[in-house]
């Protein structure tokens, strides 16, 4: 029950900054973080297609494609919850349905994703994120982090 509650609270948190962003003069914007010392610009970006407005001419596609993914996502993690262990799993896909229900959310309630910061590093520089998709991104890389820790596991079984 815990991973619903962790998800609950990736979408409540991430919708409450972008309706904080989206409150806010957009002639403002970007600006730093206060306390960033200029590591992260806060910016207020519509973004109606998929990263770097890809497919935004397509809303439709834009909407159900996370829509059926996101229904996938919890469908497995439904599966997994009753089962002992796999706790990295259970993680990773908590991760990344909290931060996809909020950009769903978005998709189906704006017709835009709101993105509001960018970190100031090499070519991180050209993006614009927003919290449910770092959790999306964190979710993904521990999926990979749990598949890799099981092939090595399977292979050293097999020796």
């Amino acid at each position: 029950m815990v991973f619903i509650y962790v998800a609950g609270i990736i979408f409540v948190i991430d919708l409450l900054l972008k309706e904080s962003i989206e409150k806010q003069d957009p002639e403002t914007f970007p600006r730093e973080l206060e306390k960033s010392q200029g590591k992260i610009l806060l910016y207020r970006n519509h973004n109606a297609g998929f990263p770097f407005g890809f497919l935004e001419e397509k809303p439709q596609l834009v909407k159900n494609i996370p829509l059926i993914m996101t229904s996938a996502l919890a469908g497995i993690l439904l599966w997994l919850l009753p089962k002992k262990g796999q706790l990295l799993e259970k993680t990773a896909l908590t991760f990344a349905i909290g931060g996809a229900l909020s950009n769903l959310y978005d998709r189906m309630v704006r017709g835009y994703v709101i993105d509001y910061f960018s970190i100031q590093w090499k070519n991180l520089k050209k993006v614009v994120f927003n919290l449910g998709d770092l959790f999306i991104f964190a979710g993904a890389a521990l999926l990979l982090i749990s598949e890799v820790i099981q092939a090595v596991k399977e292979k050293s079984l097999f020796r």
